[in-house]
């Protein structure tokens, strides 16, 4: 049996590649991380890429950037509710609430940073791209092994938003250097693509990866500081961080709540469809004798079921403490939670009338065609670099050209597994308003 995680790590407030940064007594570290995020270019840059629905004429439709602040302030309710709980039952010290409160704000804050354009099925374009050059096995493409090619066919925003936080922004060793226990918070699957194959049968939890080996190092720092390591007879391992459950409980309650909402604002869905679900979660139904419009009643739902739906991941984290610092937990709290079937039944309708619309289906087609084209053109650039003994100042004509109008950034591509990573920077960098003008650039 795993021996239980130790909150005293798990809540570190030290800094990554700065231990010895002093702390200021006015402001805490976990407000400092969440002022490095909100205030960086990729979390602006949320403003302009799909969450669910495609971006179009109509304010009130969620992008990342809204999805992202509601969920960092669904995270801190949460964190609020589950630190006073861990304070009452003296498993931290008291001031320690603020703290995990702190920590899963500043992680929800984050936790969309690496997704690119284009929604979910951006991941899948850029994955997909990358599968049909790595079948060719050409050029960069030619060693599997050595660039890592599952982690780019597989590719997963996760990682790509832990590459963000700790490398790129900045372009300092730390990138944002954010604290220890933000970024355990952050890392929703604390895994390597290839190293996750090995775990399978004790991944608790993890469904996917979430680093590439590029910031492994980050990672195993990470795990050190906060006591997430842990292994067995064949190796070593990574245990999730418990308040990388608060961070995904909130981004479940607030996608699939709003999701809903989103729906009916653009008519995909009808008053009749979302109400009943709605109120299933709130336990509540919306009065007819007020003179409420059916906009502002279903506002009110999302309001109370947001509310309630808190309130039970809460009690789930407490129902399933001693698995989840074991690290044998293996749900999300929504899944181990008193709303799970209203969740259940709200996923289904999703699946079945949001996902498979058409405007969505024709923005899975356009963006997927459009990410294979800029990859296409672009990667030129890369095999020139490649040509010039990675030397970007000897770079001539028109990948030259290429690279200055585009600002592809280079530094970091040495050899062809960090040249990849460019190329997967760039493309999940962009916005989908950025991506049409690519496209239209290096299309004619």
């Amino acid at each position: 049996m795993m021996a239980e995680m130790d909150w005293a790590r798990l809540l570190d407030l030290e800094r990554l590649h700065r231990p010895e940064q002093n702390r200021s007594p006015h402001r805490p570290a976990y407000d400092q991380d969440a002022d490095r995020i909100t205030f960086s270019a990729p979390f602006r840059r949320l403003a302009n890429k799909t969450q669910v629905h495609p971006l179009y004429d109509h304010d009130h439709i969620h992008h990342r950037l809204i999805h992202s602040i509601e969920t960092a302030s669904v995270g801190r309710s949460l964190g609020l509710e589950v630190g006073y709980w861990l304070e009452q039952q003296g498993k931290i010290e008291k001031g320690g609430q603020a703290i995990v409160a702190g920590l899963v704000h500043a992680a929800c804050l984050a936790h969309d940073i690496g997704n690119p354009p284009f929604g979910h099925s951006g991941e899948a374009a850029i994955g997909g791209w990358f599968a049909e050059r790595f079948a060719r096995g050409e050029g960069l493409f030619a060693d599997r092994e050595r660039c890592f090619a599952e982690e780019f066919e597989a590719f997963e925003g996760n990682a790509q938003g832990l590459r963000i936080i700790t490398r790129l922004e900045m372009n300092r060793p730390g990138g944002m250097r954010l604290t220890h226990g933000t970024l355990g918070a952050f890392i929703k699957y604390p895994v390597t693509a290839r190293v996750r194959k090995s775990i399978a049968a004790r991944d608790g939890g993890l469904k996917k990866f979430g680093v590439f080996e590029s910031e492994r190092g980050v990672l195993e720092t990470i795990a050190a500081r906060t006591g997430l390591i842990a292994g067995d007879a064949t190796g070593t391992w990574w245990r999730r961080h418990p308040l990388v459950l608060l961070v995904e409980a909130a981004d479940d309650i607030c996608y699939n709540i709003l999701d809903l909402e989103d729906a009916f604002t653009t008519g995909d869905l009808g008053y009749q469809d979302v109400v009943p679900l709605l109120a299933q979660v709130a336990d509540f139904m919306p009065r007819d004798d007020r003179g409420e419009s059916a906009a502002e009643k279903v506002a009110v739902l999302r309001a109370v079921a947001i509310h309630k739906a808190t309130e039970s991941c809460s009690a789930a984290f407490a129902a399933h403490y001693d698995a989840i610092m074991s690290g044998t937990f293996d749900r999300g709290l929504i899944a181990a939670s008193s709303q799970a079937a209203s969740f259940a039944a709200i996923e289904t309708l999703a699946n079945e009338r949001i996902f498979t619309s058409s405007r969505k289906t024709e923005l899975e087609v356009m963006g997927r065609n459009m990410v294979h084209r800029i990859l296409d053109g672009v990667l030129p650039v890369v095999e020139a670099l490649a040509a010039a003994e990675w030397k970007s100042e000897r770079l001539t004509g028109y990948p030259r050209q290429l690279q200055r109008a585009l600002g592809i950034d280079l530094r970091h591509a040495t050899d062809a597994y960090s040249a990849l990573h460019a190329l997967a920077d760039y493309a999940s960098g962009m916005t989908d308003r950025y991506a049409l003008k690519v496209d239209r650039m290096i299309s004619r």
